[in-house]
C-alpha cells in the first residue's frame, strides 16, 4: 500500500493539501511535530502530512528540517514524498525542493505549482495570481513573506543550485530528466494529464500545492470510505489572525451582513499578562454572550481601517515584524482557548496557519484528521479538548471569495437562512 509523506511549510497548507486525500477516503493524518518518528505511523495510515513550519525560517534551516523529514520517512518505508509549497510561492521554495532531492539521493523532481481553482496558474514559467504575475499581486505586499519574483525558475534559483527546466503546456511530460522540472498548468485537467504522463514512478518525488495534490490522489489511487459530515454547531466564530487583503474583504462583507466584529487592541493582542487580568475575563464574558446571542462573531487582530495603533505600539517598544507575527498569533490562540474554557459553543473558523498552530499548541493537540472541504481551501477538521469534540474550519489568509464567511454562516444555519453543506 502506498505511504505518502506530504511536507508542508505551514499548518493551513498541511490541511488544505491533506484533505484532497481524506476526501477520497484515504486514511490521512496531519501532525505538527517536526521530530515525528515516521516508523511509528500506523499501518492503516496511507497519507501522513507533516506541518514542518518552515515558511518563516532562514533557507538553511528550512533545508535542514525538510531534508531530515524526507530522509527519515524514506528510511521508514514511505514510498512517495510530496513537498507541498505555498500556492503563491512564498517561503523557502528552492531550499526545500533541493532538500527533498538530496534526502533521496535523486536527480529529478517534478514541480507543478498551479492551483487553478483559486486562479493561480503557471504560464511559460511565470506564476500568475488572479490574472497578474505573483510579484504584482497582493502577495507581493505580504508584510511577512512578500513574493519578489514571478518566474518560478528565478524563485528556485535564489535558494538552489539545482538545474531548473520549464515545460510548456504543449510538451509531453517525461520522468527522469535531471534537476527540478517545472510544469505549466492552467486547469485541473492540465495537472491530471501531466501527472498521468509522469506516472506513479515518476511521482515518487514531486511538489506543488493543493492543486496537484488532488491529481496525485487520483493517480496513486489513494481511496477508502468517503468521509461523513458531522453535525456542526449552528454558530460561526471567526478567529482572524490573517492580514491578507482577501481575508480583510471577507470580514468586511460579513460585518455588512450583521456579524459582530471585534478588533483587538495592541494590549489585548500583544501583552501576555493581560490574559490574567479581570479586564480580560470581562472581555471574554462579553464576547461569549454576543457570540451566543448572534450566532456569528469575528475576533480580529487587525486594527480598524485607518488606525495605526499597533504600528505605534510596536515602534514605542522596538518590536520587529517577526515579534508581531509570533506574539499576535500566540495571544490569539490563548484567547480562543479561554473562550473554549468559558463554554464557547460554535463552529470555529480560523484564518492563518500561525493562528491555528498557536491554538493547537494551547489546547495541546498535535494530530488532526481532515474531514472535507466546505469550500475551496476551507477545510473542516475536529479536535478533542477537555473531553469535548470541537469542529474547526481552517483557511489560508489568501483563499476564498469575498462572501465566504457569510456563506459558511448560512450553511451552518447561523445566518438568515439555511443551506446544506456538502463535502
Amino acid at each position: 500500500m502506498v505511504k505518502l509523506l506530504i511536507i508542508a511549510d505551514d499548518f493551513t497548507g498541511a490541511l488544505d493539501t491533506g484533505v484532497q486525500f481524506a476526501a477520497r477516503g484515504a486514511r490521512t493524518c496531519v501532525v505538527t511535530d517536526p521530530a515525528y518518528d515516521f516508523s511509528q505511523a500506523g499501518a492503516e495510515i496511507q497519507v501522513l502530512v507533516l506541518d514542518a513550519e518552515t515558511r518563516h525560517l532562514a533557507p538553511e534551516a528550512a533545508y535542514g528540517v525538510v531534508r531530515r523529514a524526507a530522509a527519515d520517512a524514506l528510511g521508514a518505508g514511505f514510498t512517495h514524498i510530496y513537498k507541498k509549497t505555498d500556492s503563491a510561492l512564498r517561503g523557502n521554495v528552492g531550499a526545500e525542493l533541493t532538500a527533498v532531492l538530496d534526502a533521496a539521493g535523486a536527480e529529478s523532481l517534478a514541480f507543478l505549482p498551479a492551483l487553478p481553482k483559486m486562479d493561480r496558474i503557471t504560464r511559460r514559467g511565470i506564476h500568475y495570481i488572479d490574472g497578474v504575475p505573483a510579484a504584482e499581486s497582493v502577495f507581493g505586499r505580504d508584510p511577512f513573506e512578500p513574493v519578489r519574483e514571478s518566474s518560478v525558475a528565478k524563485i528556485i534559483a535564489a535558494q538552489s543550485e539545482a538545474a531548473v527546466t520549464v515545460h510548456g503546456l504543449e510538451e509531453t511530460a517525461a520522468a527522469g530528466r535531471p534537476g527540478i522540472q517545472v510544469y505549466d498548468a492552467e486547469s485541473d485537467s492540465d495537472l491530471l494529464r501531466i501527472g498521468r504522463q509522469l506516472g506513479r514512478e515518476g511521482l515518487r518525488l514531486c511538489a506543488g500545492c493543493a492543486g496537484f495534490a488532488a491529481a496525485l490522489a487520483e493517480i496513486l489511487d489513494l481511496r477508502g470510505m468517503p468521509p461523513v459530515l458531522p453535525d456542526l454547531v449552528p454558530a460561526l466564530f471567526v478567529a482572524c489572525g490573517s492580514v491578507n487583503p482577501v481575508t480583510l474583504r471577507q470580514m468586511a462583507v460579513a460585518e455588512a451582513h450583521g456579524f459582530p466584529h471585534i478588533h483587538l487592541s495592541p494590549v489585548q493582542k500583544l501583552e501576555p499578562g493581560w490574559l490574567e487580568t479581570e479586564d480580560c475575563a470581562a472581555a471574554v464574558r462579553g464576547w461569549l454572550e454576543t457570540a451566543e446571542r448572534e450566532r456569528r462573531f469575528i475576533l480580529d487582530v487587525n486594527d480598524p481601517e485607518g488606525c495605526g495603533d499597533t504600528d505605534r505600539y510596536a515602534g514605542e517598544r522596538g518590536l520587529t515584524t517577526e515579534d508581531l507575527r509570533r506574539g499576535i498569533s500566540a495571544q490569539l490562540g490563548r484567547l480562543v482557548q479561554l473562550l473554549l474554557d468559558g463554554g464557547l459553543d460554535a463552529t470555529i473558523l480560523c484564518t492563518g496557519g500561525d493562528t491555528l498552530l498557536a491554538l493547537m499548541g494551547a489546547v495541546k493537540v498535535a494530530e488532526l484528521i481532515p474531514v472535507c472541504e466546505l469550500d475551496t481551501g476551507a477545510v473542516l477538521t475536529d479536535f478533542v479538548y477537555q473531553g469535548k469534540t470541537h469542529h474547526i474550519i481552517s483557511k489560508s489568509g489568501g483563499f476564498g471569495e469575498p462572501d465566504l464567511f457569510y456563506r459558511l454562516a448560512l450553511s451552518l444555519g447561523a445566518g438568515d437562512q439555511e443551506e446544506d453543506v456538502i463535502c
